[in-house]
């Protein structure tokens, strides 16, 4: 299991701080560890007193972490103080992993959340070992010095917050304007983000935008596709908000585990299907290291929208046996070729792969499928989004099969695509 560790304040009310960021993480099947700088008092109307944790304390969880679990990503909040940021730093210096910072200063019921030189701690103690950091308005009013009114402003504020060679993503909701623009600053260029402004973002929702970044880095996803991803979830998890005192709603950091987990209808009905087609696939198809069967859902952003077999399906005693349940998530290699082909057509969202038989080829050349192939050798380092992306493009048209003959380290394998298990299951039954 992928870990990724948010290091911020405690939040009782439960939509902010550790408590969003655990839940918006393990949306994302990634799990949260954490190292709690300070305990609050606050609900969705006001903060009422806040406590910071000693720094011997702090160091204390990070050793219990780090000494015993492979951190793959972290995320920094609400650190409160310089002398916290010192700490944080000091432990966060020599670790070879992505670093996110949300450089928290004020909650979203508008108390403080920060000392006085918080501000100036970050911009030169934290900043130049960050790899992201994620301001609102405010906060990078604060860490820039200068006044943010137009996104001209703030473009030079994130230039001047990545000076050091960080990356920022500009929040812009706090910003007078018909859509919230955010900016991304990343490798001295700009991009920027219009969405549909929906009513005023929750408690938690700056929290659980940069933990779902978080959690993106550690799976593995780059950092531009890592902010793409979270910011569609986030605007999600705004749009479905919900209430739980008298104040602020809460944004809904988990809303992926809604969407995804909590579709016990989809998963039951994927096995009754998954278990038809495995009474009519040959066990010739059987690859060594195992087959499976997923199918996302209509609007897929990632792996963790897509079921599957886990644990793949086997072939025991001669015969295709499921040697699990299906869930979401299981399959993150054969989703990565689901999600290039829904870039293409939102419909194609099913796919199998299939032992390597140049013959089986032959028929289903002959029952009139569309089949192409993609030369691993060319591309050795891409993965099997990459590679379905570049088979569609070069063929100009979605493929019922694309094919590979493999490499020194893979072996060769076919894979088809439809558009739902109904589709599969009658592509199949034109070749057997």
């Amino acid at each position: 299991m992928k870990c990724a560790l948010s290091v911020a304040g405690s939040d009782p009310i439960g939509g902010a701080g550790i408590q969003a960021d655990i839940k918006a993480m393990a949306s994302l099947g990634v799990h949260p560890q954490t190292v709690i700088t300070a305990i609050t008092a606050q609900n969705t109307m006001s903060v009422t007193s806040i406590m910071p944790v000693p720094c011997n304390m702090i160091n204390d969880q990070f050793d219990s972490v780090l000494s015993d679990s492979d951190v793959r990503s972290v995320k920094t909040g609400m650190l409160y103080s310089s002398d916290i940021v010192k700490v944080v730093v000091d432990r966060l210096y020599d670790l070879t992993v992505p670093i996110v910072s949300d450089p928290v200063m004020i909650a979203s019921v508008g108390d403080s959340l920060a000392s006085d030189d918080l501000s100036r701690s970050i911009k030169n103690d934290l900043l130049p070992i960050c790899d992201l950091i994620t301001p609102n308005k405010f906060e990078a009013e604060s860490i820039s010095g200068i006044a943010i009114e137009s996104e001209d402003d703030a473009m030079r504020a994130c230039e001047l917050m990545g000076k050091s060679g960080n990356s920022v993503y500009l929040k812009g909701g706090h910003i007078n304007s018909t859509n919230v623009v955010d900016i991304l600053y990343h490798g001295a260029e700009f991009k920027r983000f219009e969405y549909p402004r929906l009513e005023r973002a929750g408690h938690g929702s700056g929290c659980t935008l940069s933990a779902y970044i978080t959690a993106n880095l550690a799976k593995g996803i780059d950092m531009v596709n890592s902010i793409v991803n979270a910011r569609d979830m986030i605007q999600r998890s705004i749009a479905s908000m919900y209430s739980v005192g008298k104040g602020d709603k809460l944004a809904n950091s988990a809303v992926n585990i809604k969407q995804a987990y909590g579709s016990d209808d989809m998963t039951k009905e994927m096995e009754d299907k998954i278990d038809g087609l495995l009474k009519i696939i040959p066990g010739s198809w059987i690859p060594s290291v195992g087959m499976n069967i997923a199918y996302a859902t209509s609007d897929a952003r990632d792996a963790y929208d897509i079921a599957a077999v886990s644990g793949k399906i086997l072939l025991v005693n001669g015969r295709p046996i499921r040697s699990g349940a299906v869930r979401f998530g299981a399959a993150e290699h054969i989703s990565y070729m689901i999600l290039a082909a829904m870039r293409t057509d939102k419909e194609m969202r099913a796919a199998m792969n299939i032992q390597y038989d140049e013959d089986l080829l032959n028929v289903m050349e002959e029952v009139g499928m569309i089949i192409t192939d993609v030369d691993r050798n060319s591309y050795p380092d891409a993965r099997l989004g990459e590679l379905t992306a570049f088979a569609i493009e070069d063929l100009g048209m979605m493929p019922d099969v694309i094919f590979d003959a493999g490499t020194n380290k893979r072996g060769p394998m076919i894979r088809m695509l439809g558009k739902d298990l109904d589709d599969l299951r009658e592509k199949i039954e034109l070749i057997i």
